[in-house]
């Protein structure tokens, strides 16, 4: 990221959330590479829960057009991306966006994951997004986060439900998936389910 571009992002697109197993931080042209590497190996994988891939998707190039768009999205506090770091070693271990962030009456965003096949079901999530929320409420004064599910993934329902989500709707064709609109759950988690004292702005 250049200087001038670093002068511009949001304070928190520039934070590390540390966890006890992982840890988040936003992502850098250095991290090309290995992500790329743990999407390919992991296409199969991801596909049914993601829109459809561009044909470039992994390049360099496509990589380079995703941070000028995070950077873009953090100058206008619209959105947020964070890689996900395994402690012990630093292995790239997958993702989170904040997308749709809302502020004036709202205070709320949307939260988006996804993790490498091999890293899935181990917990790596659930540590990345247990230490992220507290962060979205504290540090970004944040409300209320929205997330939602194709019904039929029950690894991201349970994940959502074990770190305090709750099931608020179910939405007809909600999200174009992998070239189908799909129908989808929706979870929210507010700051008062963290911290009952939070009940007013």
């Amino acid at each position: 990221m250049s200087s001038l571009l670093r002068n511009l992002v949001s304070p928190i697109a520039e934070r590390t959330v540390s966890c006890d197993r992982a840890y988040l931080r936003a992502p850098q042209l250095r991290d090309w590479e290995a992500w790329a590497a743990l999407r390919a190996e992991s296409h199969d994988f991801l596909v049914p829960w993601e829109p459809t891939w561009p044909h470039d998707a992994l390049t360099q190039a496509a990589f380079r057009r995703r941070l000028r768009r995070y950077e873009q999205d953090s100058r206008d506090d619209s959105g947020y991306a964070f890689y996900i770091f395994r402690r012990d070693d630093d292995t790239f271990l997958g993702g989170v966006t904040l997308s749709n962030v809302r502020r004036g009456v709202t205070q709320s965003c949307s939260l988006g994951y996804w993790i490498g096949e091999q890293h899935a079901r181990r917990g790596f999530m659930r540590n990345a997004l247990s230490g992220l929320v507290p962060f979205i409420f504290d540090e970004m004064g944040l409300h209320r986060i929205e997330a939602a599910c194709i019904p039929t993934n029950e690894a991201s329902r349970n994940l959502l439900q074990t770190i305090g989500f709750t099931q608020e709707g179910y939405a007809r064709r909600y999200l174009c998936i992998n070239g189908v609109w799909q129908d989808h759950l929706l979870f929210a988690i507010l700051v008062s389910d963290v911290n009952p004292s939070e009940t007013t702005a």
